[in-house]
């Protein structure tokens, strides 16, 4: 076994978030290790209801986001299935939500009384906008979050997949609650982390917001090199329609695309001022007169930054991924593990979720650490 596994090993999580930025969160914490229980309402989790389904009928979205975590039903407008939530913090280490701010606390755990019971307990809420500001409220997916961020107006298409906000945010929300955990083995306290989608994305553009604070630089579509405004990092379709991507950013490689191109006067035009319409329009021309073979043949050896555009199929059977074993197979689909080795080994394959009785509950959350 990995010890990626083993990281949080005796960490006790309780999930209530739904769909996907606070499963993300307690994926990952489950993958290093934590024992996790969602806990989802008689209705069943909405996750279950988005996506293809197996040929036994299984919803492959919900097992994927849910592998290695145990599933509880409770209905915390129940007094007796709430206040057994509430015996089950008194052993939780951990607590992640996905409710607006503020229903937590009309369900009856308000996040300041649960600190005063249980000083020790790290409490993650993750919501659209935050806990604080005019959008609190607010309703939202991932488009709306990237909307309001700045982000959808200098890209083209305008959506993204996967969902950067969702996948941000479980991926901070992860990060925070690792950092937490450690601050809490030397004070003895836990904390309350605030998570906002919409947030998580303002640091992911660290590049673009210190230009806009030295410079009023605020980019356009299309006009400089992260977005498609420059000839060097661009991508480019061939004969057959097939696409491929160009990532020659430094100097070096730009020769030395430009000498197996055999198109020596392009070399100087490397600093073109964006966005590069002219010089993006000649390599379009150049690329197209070639079969995506062709054109990689061309270019076998050559270190310029040159990559076909593959499909997810193409790609999961590419020599670096399988090599990776970052993506495995299990009885019924694929799955992508934990990017990560440690110590030369690879994370290993999650467990399916496995569905648990209240009993099951006292007794992972009355075990314990090992």
């Amino acid at each position: 076994m990995s010890s990626l596994n083993q990281f949080l090993s005796g960490v006790k999580v309780i999930d209530l978030s739904h769909y996907v930025p606070g499963p993300i969160a307690s994926l990952l914490l489950s993958d290093m290790g934590a024992n996790v229980v969602k806990v989802v309402p008689p209705s069943g989790d909405g996750m279950r209801k988005l996506g293809p389904q197996n040929q036994d009928g299984s919803e492959i979205f919900h097992a994927a986001l849910n592998a290695g975590k145990c599933e509880l039903t409770l209905n915390l407008k129940h007094e007796r299935d709430n206040a057994f939530l509430h015996k089950l913090l008194a052993a939780a280490d951990v607590l992640i939500e996905g409710f607006r701010p503020g229903t937590l606390s009309r369900l009856g755990f308000d996040p300041a009384a649960l600190r005063l019971v249980h000083p020790g307990l790290i409490i993650c809420s993750i919501s659209g906008y935050g806990a604080t500001g005019p959008l609190s409220q607010a309703a939202g997916h991932d488009a709306n979050y990237l909307a309001n961020s700045g982000i959808t107006d200098r890209n083209v298409d305008g959506m993204f997949d996967p969902p950067l906000a969702d996948c941000a945010g479980g991926l901070f929300a992860a990060l925070t609650i690792t950092a937490a955990l450690h601050n809490r083995s030397t004070t003895g306290k836990g904390c309350v982390i605030d998570i906002g989608l919409a947030d998580t994305v303002m640091p992911l553009q660290l590049f673009q917001i210190a230009a806009l604070g030295s410079v009023g630089w605020v980019p356009q579509p299309e006009s400089y090199y992260l977005n498609g405004g420059i000839a060097c990092y661009h991508d480019y379709r061939t004969s057959d329609s097939r696409r491929i991507v160009l990532g020659a950013l430094e100097e070096k490689f730009w020769k030395a695309f430009c000498v197996a191109a055999r198109r020596p006067e392009w070399i100087g035009r490397h600093g073109d001022p964006n966005p590069q319409i002219d010089l993006i329009g000649e390599l379009k021309t150049f690329f197209a007169s070639m079969s995506l073979e062709e054109c990689m043949r061309s270019f076998d050896g050559v270190d310029c930054c040159l990559t076909p555009v593959l499909n997810l199929e193409e790609a999961t059977n590419s020599p670096q991924i399988t090599s990776r074993n970052l993506v495995c197979r299990t009885p019924q689909s694929l799955q992508a593990l934990f990017p990560a080795y440690v110590d030369g080994r690879p994370p290993e394959l999650r467990s399916p979720m496995r569905p648990i009785e209240i009993g099951d509950a006292e007794s992972i959350f009355s075990r314990q650490p090992e």
